[in-house]
């Protein structure tokens, strides 16, 4: 059954995307690519880490979830088994240890067991290759740690060991024992083991992986409550010290070898950053003997797929505890293969750019002298020219950074301010105008106006109202000194202690009454005019309007008395 999907491992949910960059921050490699300001996965470059859906404080990075998967896979299967990852110790509480087993078994799996019972075999493995000189040797059961050697630092790709991760190692097992067409799932904390199971090369083996947090999700929906499990144990135990693999050092304890800050032999790095730092040490041929990578900091316990609650620490512990407190098995040999290769999936490299090209993206976005670059990283980039080196390759947008699209904001609203007909001022709490438009100063016949008090161009009471919270709005007349007229919209800006008044329509003194008598002279005109065309029409057809031009004068004389004329001045 091939465990190869549609959709991609990790994706984003465009509606709760909210232009944050916090997962362009976080992205230990820069794979995410923001497109009209949506921060899409850039697969080709993505470790698979998880980093960016853990991070996300909308939620919109996701992971697929396959729930549905593992049931049509116990639906299809006449048989299939469960390996849980040793992180679960640290995820489930110790009385939850002694039911799950069962809880797994109503589910509907036929064999379930720990995967320390491939990490048992692979830590073996690992002490057997391990060389005294020669180039650094890294442990390969990380799959973010060995896709980012593979993508970013290739060079050391003859340093990774030849052997499957302690997941793959443990399907091979199971396939050896129940035939080819038994189904497998995974539980763990990893997201990038859903991107392992699904390389070419290891088609067949693993038909599902699975969180610990959908595991989770999957009992609730199917009713299944722990507390009412029987206490049962695995169908196989791990041999040495397996247990540990989740945390630092754990997997180099397991193979018998000790690791610490005393020991130049052998390393542990947990952590993007120290990854970055011992491989380019490795790179350089100051690297130890062989050296535990794993991506997620303080390791498996701090995996993107575990349940909430807790925090890496509690979780070590409680998986160093479980390991002390279950004795180890035998151990058997396995009679299967653990050997691979690993192929170079060299991320597509970036578009060279010039230097014209990068300073031409700085002057663009008002960066381009060195005190106008921040390197505030608000962008998700550490410095701008990162970021504009990221624009030029299609990575990134100009509109990123937040200096520059405040800037930009500025002198929308200034320009605003510029070109309104109408007058615009700003004051501050003392009613004091600390800003004001061209319109205002020509509408008041004044010039500097900053500094001066609103008192001294129109009646600030509206203002007070709004100082004292009488108001939130004003909106009506006010009077300016000189008697002029105007309405007035006037608003607070609590945050910024600021009060804003636009006025609108200002007219000189007289300037309505004016208007108000042309318009009566103009309407008392027409119905003189109205009313001697009805006179002659009624001399010639006397017969048949007379009765109608006496209702038309009646008509007449009422529309002149609404407007405030003398009718007794008609003829």
């Amino acid at each position: 059954m091939n465990v190869a999907q549609a959709q991609p491992v990790i994706y984003t949910n465009e509606a709760r995307c909210r232009d944050c960059y916090r997962c362009v921050r976080v992205c230990p490699v820069k794979a995410i690519r923001v497109e009209h300001s949506q921060a899409q996965v850039d697969a080709g470059r993505c470790l698979q880490c998880g980093t960016c859906v853990r991070e996300c404080p909308q939620g919109a990075k996701s992971y697929r979830r396959d729930q549905n998967r593992a049931e049509a896979l116990l639906a299809e299967r006449k048989f299939v088994g469960v390996s849980l990852a040793p992180a679960f110790a640290g995820v489930f509480e110790p009385w939850e240890l002694q039911r799950l087993p069962a809880a797994l078994r109503r589910l509907g799996f036929g064999y379930v067991a720990e995967t320390a019972v491939g990490a048992h075999w692979v830590a073996e493995a690992t002490a057997a290759l391990m060389r005294e000189d020669g180039p650094t040797q890294l442990c390969t059961a990380c799959p973010a740690a060995v896709s980012y050697v593979e993508k970013y630092r290739p060079t050391l790709l003859p340093s990774l060991l030849p052997l499957v991760s302690p997941m793959l190692a443990h399907a091979r097992h199971l396939k050896a024992l129940h035939g080819p067409e038994a189904g497998f799932v995974f539980v763990g904390p990893c997201i990038a083991k859903k991107a392992e199971a699904e390389r070419p090369e290891h088609q067949g083996l693993v038909d599902c992986v699975l969180t610990f947090e959908e595991l989770g999700d999957w009992l609730q929906s199917s009713g299944i409550d722990l507390g009412l499990c029987e206490e049962s144990g695995f169908d196989e135990l791990p041999g040495g010290g397996a247990r540990l693999f989740p945390v630092e050092g754990g997997s180099l304890a397991a193979a018998g070898l000790a690791a610490g800050a005393a020991q130049e032999r052998f390393l542990q790095l947990s952590g993007f950053e120290a990854l970055r730092q011992g491989f380019a040490a490795a790179e350089g041929g100051a690297g130890p003997r062989l050296v535990e990578p794993l991506l997620c900091a303080q390791g498996c316990v701090n995996g993107p797929g575990l349940r909430k609650g807790g925090n890496a620490f509690e979780r070590r512990a409680k998986v160093v505890r479980y390991a002390r407190s279950r004795p180890p098995a035998e151990g058997a040999a396995t009679a299967v293969s653990l050997a691979t290769a690993f192929q170079g999936r060299v991320a597509a490299r970036r578009a060279a750019v010039t230097e014209d090209q990068v300073r031409a993206v700085l002057e663009q976005t008002g960066r381009g002298r060195p005190e106008n670059q921040l390197n505030c990283g608000a962008c998700g980039y550490a410095s701008c020219r990162d970021q504009a080196e990221a624009v030029l390759q299609g990575m990134a947008e100009r509109e990123m950074c937040i200096p520059y699209m405040r800037r930009l904001a500025e002198q929308r609203s200034n320009r605003i301010m510029e070109t309104s007909p109408n007058g615009i001022v700003v004051l501050d709490r003392g009613l004091v105008i600390r800003d004001a438009n061209a319109s205002f100063e020509r509408l008041f016949h004044a010039t500097g106006v900053s500094g001066q008090a609103i008192s001294q161009y129109v009646d600030p009471e509206p203002f007070e109202r709004l100082a004292t919270g009488q108001a939130e709005l004003f909106d009506g007349p006010s009077n300016a000194l000189g008697g002029q007229r105007a309405r007035l919209i006037a608003y607070a800006l609590p945050q910024e202690e600021r009060f804003v008044g636009i006025f609108v329509g200002l007219a000189a003194p007289g300037d309505d009454a004016q208007r108000l008598e042309r318009f009566k002279a103009e309407t008392v005109e027409q119905a003189r005019e109205l009313h001697q065309q009805q006179i002659g029409m009624a001399k010639q057809l006397a017969v048949y309007l007379g009765e109608h031009t006496a209702r038309g004068e009646a008509l007449v004389h009422k529309l002149i008395e609404a407007v405030g004329a003398d009718a007794a001045e008609l003829p």
